[in-house]
């Protein structure tokens, strides 16, 4: 049995998470404030008496860097210790493992996934270099991806601050795999050199494989004076753009680069979303068949063991028009725009200010910083913003205000984007550019009714059980998507396939559902049936599934059905799970407080429901078990 302190300092040990030549990484626990953390040691008998001073002044130095940094995509450093024996930083626990034992473990990443990766350990770095912090070794063993898949990036340790001078030119400091040409010369190092590595990063994940492959001498000589594969050479999938984006991010001379992780992450994002535009066109045979995906499912479950009169009289006539009770005496309601340009966030401050505290920024960061210290009721994002995209921004706004009401307002309809708001940022509605001022009007009424209504709700704490009565629906012209929801599903609760519309309502008479995964393209009745479904029994969640790469279908959704989630076919099994554990776990939610279902509200339509096709799913719907 290994051993280990009891206490460092005022934290109690409970076990060992990671070891060096030099340290250790222990599991702890602050009393004081009930907290887990990570303790990292260095063992200061463990150094050389000439080498002592040098390395711990790096590792005060590591504290000093990343301790005046705060941001989600950093691993947080809360405190630092030393005494005869030991010196210590305390930081954020992550639960995960680093990029790096992914890869040892051959895990391949898909070009969405990989994408995704790159595109928040830029978000990370790219805030540490607004704050005068160079990291200097980026790699897969400082990325850590904890259990949800959100990345923290770790190991400042031999990080340059502005103005510090424990970082010279001459030093050769990094991994040689990763590193840029001047840290190889030992010329001085800036943030263009981490983009470098960044730049390693997506190729070996885009590519499976390094750059430059060789020992330290090979790789050194190949960094200086050899351009690397065009990286489509070794994934025939991907765009020449990402060759395009990749050869310049591995450019040998620094002013080739980007000069920034926002000009990097913009030109990988548009090289990405062009790889998948030519995967979506691929030939149907290419997509996996249905043994593949239930093959898929079995791994994964394996794995996982105005002036205010008349704003009030805009307001009057809307409470009349509106299916959704509006409350008119919403002066206290706090309204958030962030949009690039001025010119937008004057005419949506002219709109609002009279009724409601209208607040304004071009800056997300600055937004994220406000949600986190004062309560925003209605939060509006433009997408395609320079320093963050409007759906990173709504994702991050949900995780530090679950409560606030998140509407989309954009004239870039971009697939992508549409899925992201729906799938990251859970938003209430999606409103094109140019709006229409009566109609915004309405649907920031009707979000900031909703909102005050969230204001005070608590959120029950609630566990997935190992077994739970209500179930899922899949609703589709074939078996497939149900045999891997099934496999995914397990013994934790029923799983029930229908062909079509009327076996749908059947089932739903017979058992009590939580969630309907339907593709709508397989009964054109079943867009229908998920918006009358939302408006009789919100706390039913729906998941749509569907080749169909249509925007309007999807805003549509959106506004109109509040799907909680949206994935094109072939589906990814491992976000088919995700997805599926967290519509139960919601379900569970809503079932102990019926009051949070006020954010899925949605806007009945009498000539919906007066068809004859909405009468008769209406009637089919009255008699739902469980519900």
């Amino acid at each position: 049995m290994a051993e280990f302190p009891e206490k460092i300092g005022k934290y109690e040990i409970q076990g060992e998470l990671g070891k060096g030549a030099m340290g250790t990484v222990y599991r702890a626990y602050d009393r004081a404030i009930a907290r887990s953390v990570a303790i990292k040691a260095i063992t200061k008998a463990m150094l050389a008496p000439a080498e002592l001073k040098h390395v711990l002044n790096r590792f005060r130095h590591e504290a000093q860097a990343v301790g005046r940094i705060n941001h989600p995509r950093i691993v947080q450093i809360y405190d630092y210790g030393e005494d005869d024996e030991i010196a210590y930083i305390v930081m954020e626990l992550v639960n995960g493992k680093t990029l790096a034992q992914h890869l040892a473990q051959e895990v391949h990443y898909d070009v969405r996934e990989a994408g995704e990766i790159i595109r928040q350990i830029l978000d990370g770095i790219g805030y540490a270099h607004t704050q005068g912090v160079i990291h200097r070794d980026m790699k897969p063993s400082n990325i850590m991806i904890n259990e949800d898949g959100r990345i923290k990036i770790s190991d400042f340790g031999i990080a340059h601050i502005e103005a510090s001078e424990l970082t010279q030119v001459g030093d050769v400091l990094g991994t040689p795999h990763y590193m840029a040409p001047e840290q190889f010369l030992g010329a001085d190092v800036d943030a263009i050199a981490d983009l470098y590595s960044v730049g390693v990063i997506a190729y070996e994940l885009l590519t499976g494989r390094k750059p430059f492959i060789g020992n330290t001498a090979t790789v050194m000589q190949m960094v200086l004076s050899q351009p690397p594969p065009n990286p489509s050479q070794l994934n025939a999938k991907l765009s020449p753009l990402i060759d395009r984006v990749l050869q310049k991010a591995l450019a040998k001379k620094r002013e080739d680069r980007f000069q920034s992780a926002r000009e990097l992450a913009d030109a990988l994002r548009e090289a990405v979303e062009a790889t998948l535009g030519l995967d979506a066109v691929t030939p149907p045979a290419a997509a996996p068949d249905s043994a593949a995906l239930l093959d898929a499912a079995r791994l994964l479950n394996l794995g996982a063991a105005k002036s205010a009169a008349s704003v009030d009289n805009v307001l009057s006539v809307l409470a009349g028009d509106s299916t959704i009770s509006i409350d008119t005496g919403v002066r206290q309601v706090r309204l958030l725009f962030i949009d690039d340009e001025e010119r937008i966030l004057t005419a949506l401050k002219s709109l609002f200010k009279a009724r409601y505290h209208v607040f304004a920024t071009t800056d997300p960061e600055k937004a994220l910083d406000f949600i986190s210290k004062y309560h925003i009721h209605v939060i509006i994002s433009d997408q395609r913003m320079p320093q963050m995209q409007g759906v990173e921004l709504l994702r991050r706004s949900r995780e530090i205000s679950p409560n606030s009401v998140r509407i989309l307002l954009t004239g870039y309809a971009d697939l992508t984007a549409i899925v992201g708001s729906i799938n990251d940022g859970e938003v209430y509605r999606f409103i094109s550019k140019p709006w229409d001022n009566t109609e915004l009007h309405t649907i920031v009424a009707e979000a900031a009714t909703i909102a005050r209504e969230l204001a005070d709700a608590k959120t029950p704490a609630t566990t997935l059980p190992k077994k739970m009565d209500a179930g899922v629906l899949v609703v589709d012209k074939d078996e497939a998507i149900a045999r891997v929801v099934r496999e995914l599903a397990g013994n934790r609760c029923p799983v029930v396939f229908a062909a079509g519309l009327d076996d749908a309502l059947a089932a739903m008479q017979r058992h009590e559902i939580a969630l309907v995964v339907a593709d709508v393209e397989s009964a054109p009745q079943l867009t229908t049936l998920l918006k009358l479904l939302k408006q009789e029994n919100p706390r039913i969640l729906t998941i749509v599934v569907t080749t169909a790469s249509d925007s309007e279908l999807v805003i549509d959704l959106i506004n109109q059905a509040q799907i909680f989630r949206f994935l094109n076919k072939p589906v990814n099994v491992k976000l088919l799970k995700s997805h599926l554990e967290a519509a139960l776990q919601r379900y569970l939610t809503y079932k102990q407080a019926p009051e949070l279902t006020a954010v899925h509200r949605v806007e009945p339509t009498e000539e919906m429901r007066s068809s004859t096709l909405g009468q008769r799913i209406l009637s089919g719907l009255k008699s739902l078990r469980g519900n």
